[in-house]
This record gives structure tokens, sequence and C-alpha cells, in this order.
């Protein structure tokens, strides 16, 4: 039975990190019915931020969680508007093989800039450990745990509460019909991807604190 809770715990705090990127992955999917590749490099550049801020800049978690979320966001915007708004009425094929160019693209411009290796994530949260029981809750998987369900709160928030997410589950409903109710379909899109990448860019810091290591090619797993 610990053994079953010992899991149930470790499951529940990297379970809560890959939800981070499943939400920001599904909502530009619920969107635009794009698939988009370059997700995962979003959340890979999130860690690299979260990394730079806390070794060169001396920064805490939050700082970094933070600057990582909002680089995040507009490195989000900027895709959007540069490589998928002008391909928005081409095929599905034309987008899904630029989706996977972004992709690359940003794996081998950071992959040049930092270099191939294994970054060690700096230890910027306590090692302090937690029993109950015969269950080991570590200091990390709090945090992770807590952070992940305030960032799923305020989204749930945005997206039922407010004027922009009600635009957004307009647009993902129908978007013709949208555009003729006055919504502003492109600023509801950009708004989208930047919610979605700034969910990515908080997870790739979590995964560092997790995990300890950062790579340029973390992105392609999840």
């Amino acid at each position: 039975m610990d053994q079953f809770l010992q899991q149930l715990v470790n499951g529940i705090s990297l379970g809560s990190i890959y939800a981070l990127i499943a939400l920001g992955y599904t909502m530009v999917y619920g969107i635009i019915k794009l698939i988009n590749f370059a997700h995962g490099d979003i959340y890979m550049i999130g860690a690299y931020i979260g990394f730079a801020v806390t070794t060169y800049a001396k920064l805490g978690f939050v700082p970094a969680l933070i600057i990582s979320m909002v680089l995040c966001a507009i490195l989000g915007i900027l895709i959007e508007k540069v490589a998928y708004k002008p391909l928005r009425n081409s095929s599905r094929i034309a987008v899904l093989i630029t989706a996977i160019g972004m992709s690359l693209l940003l794996e081998y411009t950071m992959m040049f800039f930092v270099g191939a290796g294994v970054r060690s994530f700096p230890k910027v949260l306590s090692d302090s450990l937690f029993y109950i029981s015969n269950v080991t809750i570590k200091m990390q998987q709090i945090y992770i745990i807590i952070t992940t369900v305030i960032l799923m709160v305020f989204l749930q928030f945005i997206v039922n509460k407010t004027k922009i997410g009600k635009a957004m589950r307009a647009v993902s409903t129908d978007k013709d019909a949208a555009q003729l109710m006055g919504i502003k379909v492109n600023s509801t899109i950009s708004f989208t991807f930047a919610v979605g990448s700034a969910l990515a860019g908080a997870a790739g810091v979590l995964v560092g604190v997790y995990y300890n290591s950062i790579d340029p090619l973390m992105g392609m797993m999840p």
C-alpha cells in the first residue's frame, strides 16, 4: 500500500507538468485545428530561460517561472504571426510541414547557441523531505503541484469568466460565425498561442526543477 501511495505522489507531481504542456497544446488545436509540433520546443526554451535566470541572474524559482512564461508567451505570438498566420487558409499538409520545420528550427537554433550537451539545472528549491507513514514527499513535488493547480485555476478563470475567454470558445466552435459577430479572430488566436506557450514555459522550468537536467532535444519527448 505504501508503495502504491509513493508512486501515486510521484505520478501526480510529474503528470501535472505534462498536463500543463497538454493544456497549451490542446488550446491551440481547439482554436485553429493545428498540430503544433513546435509546442514541445517552446517548453524546452522555457527550461533554458529558467536555467539562465537562475544561473546567471541568480534569481529564485518564482521570478524564473514568471520570466519564462512571459518570454515564451512572446515567442508563441511571434511564431504564430510569422509561421502559421500566412498559411491559415492553406492546405493542412502545408501547415503540418511548417510546424515540423518550426520545431526543427527551434531545436537546432538552441543547439547552436547553447550546445548539444545536457545542462544541470541549479537547485532553486529546498531538498527538504516530508514523511507521511512510509511515503516520502519532496519539497520540489509540493511546489510543482501547487504551481500547476494555481495555473490551471487561473486558466479556467480566463476561459470561463473573461471576455477573451468567451471569444476563444466562440472561435473554437465556429471561426467564421465568431468573426461575423465582431470577434477579432486574429487577436484571439494570438492570445491563445500566448497562453499556451506561457504554460509550456512554466512546464519547462518545473521539469528542470524536477529532473535537475535539461537539453535542447527535451521537447521532442512530450
